[in-house]
């Protein structure tokens, strides 16, 4: 089906708006220019890096986006999108005047030899900031709470630096955080609450404490009062008098703070009183019918502890009902779509089954809040069976080759054989679950038209994914459009994670100096032997090497830089398929052999495919 010129041309106005917008939130390429030419005066450099490479005695268009450490919105023009300015040997203190750089989005200053403080007010020097890197330099002072305006932070490194006090405890508002790190600092007090953030990345701080690591000692109430009964009844002097005074009123303070900030993080939840009565639309009729009230008991409220996982779409929870059942329900992030628009995508959504895909069993309204309903998956996603936060991921080679290939069905089963065919536009290890017998269940599918057009498209400066999350593919960038193609090169990363066990943005076998991505990585490894260092060390010598280099092949043919050059979907399940076949893992149903396997490029029917079904 093929989207008609009406509709196609209103996308393209859309798009185009919202980069005009964009455009005009910033002042200019004189001031960037002026931003760089400061930056430079700034910093002591005694390599020479920026000496050689920073020549202002140019005025052709672009001229800037040459220099070392540069990325421009565009190479030919003089708008900054992100300064990558890493182990330089750079001196001197944060550069102020890098708020001139008014469209930067991206900054990376590690691995120099910068000090002082980090400025109070950085969420105005830095004002649409998604990636934020300051990591191994000689950062004193305490974290400023003005970073908890960053809204848009997507990852933030203040490691190996040397940092005192409280994380700011604002941080738990950075809901878009997915990287974040503070070790190898004198940090101490609790930590926040970031749901996506795992123990390691706040070790070697002695004084912090709270989940996921040590619970924070309780200080003693009854000591206190003893203290302040003993001063009135004894007659302490009027210095000892202030204090105690003093001491009530930060007590009431921290119990006023802790109340606002909502420790259970639900408040939403408790707002939707009065709607508990309505009832959840099923799509199956073995499951028992329920009503709000159910899932609010089932989740304890949608307590933050009944948090399973957090994604770009929304919060997912685990759901126990009354007779033991468990299930999963996904409090969807707040969109601007009308109720009619929402229906008309559930009665869409809960027809599609397969296999390998999470069923969503029904869905909820009440007031904005919308709930979907899936069947729960034992084992979680597979991104936290790969990354652990203790230990070394337990996974065996079969049991990966197993969720490649079921996750692949799926997918290829969403491109080729669904009708209407589905662009995923969000895989990555966390919307693949996995039930009991480690089947994988793809989640997620066909959410982002209930997402809001400015995060559907403009992703890479609102959510600040791209490039940071790992998942995104390059050519992203450049059209803002979400391809078949596109869901290839996300896939080929979570092969890639199955093979290697390293994580998107984070390489532990990379060295140090190394700040790019896993596919950066691989791609620097060209040769057969270094490719063979990049696989999991827990998969060698078990009898499947071959089949693992193969598989491992399979996944850097998905995330080539050219999307001609990747395979279809279709194509990547039958290589694995075939790398898999002295294995018991598939069935032939399901996936019929596509006959526009060369057609699966074309914009217009893929993308609304699904509107012109609606």
């Amino acid at each position: 089906m093929v989207l008609s010129s009406r509709t196609f041309c209103t996308r393209v106005v859309i798009i185009n708006f919202l980069l005009l917008l964009s455009c005009h939130m910033v002042y200019g390429t004189v001031t960037d220019i002026f931003c760089l030419k400061k930056i430079k005066d700034s910093l002591q450099d005694p390599n020479g890096y920026l000496k050689s490479s920073w020549d202002f005695n140019n005025n052709t268009e672009g001229f800037i986006c040459r220099f070392t450490g540069v990325e421009c919105w565009h190479p030919d023009e003089n708008k900054v999108l992100n300064l990558k300015l890493s182990n330089m040997g750079l001196k001197g203190q944060f550069p102020r005047a890098i708020q001139n750089c008014s469209s930067l989005t991206g900054l990376d200053l590690s691995l120099n030899k910068l000090s002082g403080t980090i400025p109070a007010d950085i969420n105005k020097i830095l004002t649409f900031v998604t990636t934020l890197d300051l990591s191994s330099n000689d950062f004193s002072g305490s974290i400023p709470v003005g970073l908890a305006n960053c809204s848009y932070l997507n990852s933030l490194k203040l490691d190996q630096n040397r940092l005192t006090g409280q994380i700011p405890g604002e941080f738990s508002t950075l809901t878009r955080l997915k990287a974040f790190t503070v070790t190898n600092n004198l940090l101490t007090g609790p930590i926040p609450y970031l749901p996506n953030i795992s123990g390691d990345s706040y070790v070697n701080n002695a004084g912090l404490c709270g989940t996921p690591l040590p619970t924070c000692q309780a200080s003693s109430s009854k000591s206190n009062t003893a203290v302040i009964a003993g001063a009135a009844v004894g007659g302490v002097t009027v210095g000892a008098l202030a204090i105690g005074i003093g001491l009530f009123f930060f007590v009431r303070r921290v119990a006023v703070i802790k109340k606002e900030e909502d420790p259970e993080g639900n408040k939403w939840a408790r707002s939707l009183k009065g709607t508990k009565g309505i009832k959840v639309s099923m799509f199956e009729k073995s499951v028992s019918k329920m009503k709000l009230s159910d899932l609010m008991k089932a989740t304890n409220n949608f307590s933050k502890g009944n948090i399973i996982g957090t994604g770009r779409t929304g919060t997912m929870y685990k759901a126990v009902l009354d007779d033991g059942t468990s299930l999963m329900v996904k409090r969807l992030q707040e969109s601007q779509h009308s109720e009619k628009e929402f229906l008309s995508e559930m009665s869409t959504l809960g027809a599609v089954r397969h296999r390998n895909l999470v069923p969503l069993l029904g869905f909820c309204l009440a007031k904005k809040e919308r709930l979907l309903v899936y069947r729960y998956m034992s084992n979680g996603y597979l991104h936290d069976q790969l990354h652990p936060a203790e230990g070394q991921s337990t996974l065996e080679w079969p049991t990966r080759l197993k969720i490649a290939i079921g996750a692949a069905k799926g997918l290829a089963w969403l491109h080729h054989s669904c009708n209407p065919r589905i662009i995923h536009r969000n895989i990555s290890s966390k919307c693949i679950l996995l039930d009991s017998d480690f089947e994988p269940k793809i989640s997620d599918f066909g959410l982002a038209r209930l997402m809001n057009p400015i995060d559907t498209h403009l992703s890479t400066f609102v959510n600040g994914e791209f490039g940071d999350l790992g998942y995104v593919a390059p050519e992203y960038a450049r059209t803002l459009v979400a391809t078949p193609k596109g869901d290839v090169y996300s896939f080929g990363v979570v092969l890639l994670e199955l093979v290697t066990g390293e994580r998107p943005t984070y390489v532990a076998k990379a060295p140090e100096t190394f700040k790019g991505s896993l596919v950066e990585w691989i791609t620097q490894l060209s040769s057969s032997s270094e490719l063979q260092t990049a696989i999991d060390e827990s998969l060698g010598g078990k009898g499947f090497d071959n089949e693992v280099f193969q598989f491992l092949k399979v996944a850097c043919n998905c995330v080539s830089s050219t999307p001609k050059e990747r395979p279809t979907l279709f194509e990547v399940y039958q290589f694995l398929r075939s790398i898999g076949s002295n294995y018991n893992f598939t069935t032939e149903d399901e996936i019929l052999v596509p006959t526009d396997i060369d057609d699966m490029g074309n914009l217009e029917e893929l993308i609304v495919a699904r509107e012109g079904n609606n």
